[in-house]
């Protein structure tokens, strides 16, 4: 069932659960979440970043969409932090039920202006907006962020909210995108979290998901957040299997035989993650 992300985190949100928003960079690993979702029976959100589709193709698209209409789990197609108006109208043009707008960076003035284009554009064919305001942090990875946490100004939040109309907001409270260093302990900021729900009533979004502690991100989970992107934890357990196994194996060239493994251990990680984010059994109420 193909959702739009309004949709399925109003359900979310009222709830107390949030839906993992996963990246996904290739047919395989899109593949083994959905086998996993709906093995869990849970929502799911299939995220694919500017920089994949770029690699994929937009025909990568069509069968994503063939995917979540064939399933028994609803499912949103997403893209992950469009930097423009380009970007917007590509996603659009493909068949994403939801985009993200991300102007983080630039001035306050100037997130608004172009997130309030966005969403003028976007709501008009029923396709949902997420938006950025602060700065998640950067560990390497290719999604972006800042080199410091600029932390979402809750002031700031309140009149975005209102003047822009967004559906869903990705707040900055202590994340970062990509794998932290392992002398590294990252920290959600949970009381800055709570003033933003006592204050907003969207659903809000963690970036920067993998590798935060477990109890810090169900924790989240009770006071408005509603979707979590993972992009790290999935690609490197996915290609470090395909390293292993082809490594030990150098002889073996059928798909067949050298995917499953890395699958397998992307399911691992999914079912975890439906785990802590309590989504399993969830569609059910869908």
């Amino acid at each position: 069932m193909l959702y739009t992300m309004k949709d399925l985190l109003k359900v979310a949100k009222e709830n107390k659960f949030a839906v993992p928003a996963f990246n996904i960079c290739s047919y395989d690993m899109m593949k083994a979440i959905m086998e996993e979702v709906e093995t869990q029976n849970a929502p799911v959100i299939l995220e694919i970043h500017p920089d994949e589709i770029a690699y994929l193709n937009d025909e990568f698209v069509a069968a994503a969409k063939e995917y979540a209409h064939n399933s028994k789990v609803p499912v949103v197609i997403h893209m992950d932090h469009g930097g423009s108006v380009k970007d917007v109208m590509r996603a659009i043009r493909n068949g994403y039920t939801s985009v993200m707008i991300d102007a983080s960076t630039q001035s306050y003035e100037d997130n608004m202006k172009l997130t309030k284009e966005v969403v003028t554009l976007a709501h008009d064919v029923n396709v949902s907006v997420e938006a950025e305001l602060g700065t998640i942090g950067n560990n390497g990875s290719a999604e972006g962020g800042s080199a410091n946490i600029i932390y979402t100004d809750p002031n700031q939040a309140e009149e975005f909210v209102k003047e822009t109309g967004i559906d869903t907001l990705a707040v900055a409270i202590g994340t970062a995108h990509g794998l932290y260093p392992k002398d590294m302990t990252p920290k959600l900021n949970i009381e800055l979290l709570k003033e933003l729900n006592e204050r907003l009533d969207i659903p809000f979004v963690l970036h920067g998901g993998s590798g935060n502690p477990d109890s810090e991100v169900s924790e989240a989970v009770k006071y408005g957040v509603a979707k979590v992107n993972l992009s790290s934890d999935l690609k490197s357990v996915f290609f470090d299997a395909l390293r292993d196994i082809l490594n030990k194996n150098p002889e073996m060239y059928e798909p067949g035989d050298v995917f499953p493994e890395a699958n397998n251990k992307v399911k691992e990680v999914v079912r975890h993650k439906l785990s802590v984010l309590n989504t399993i059994g969830k569609a059910e109420l869908y």
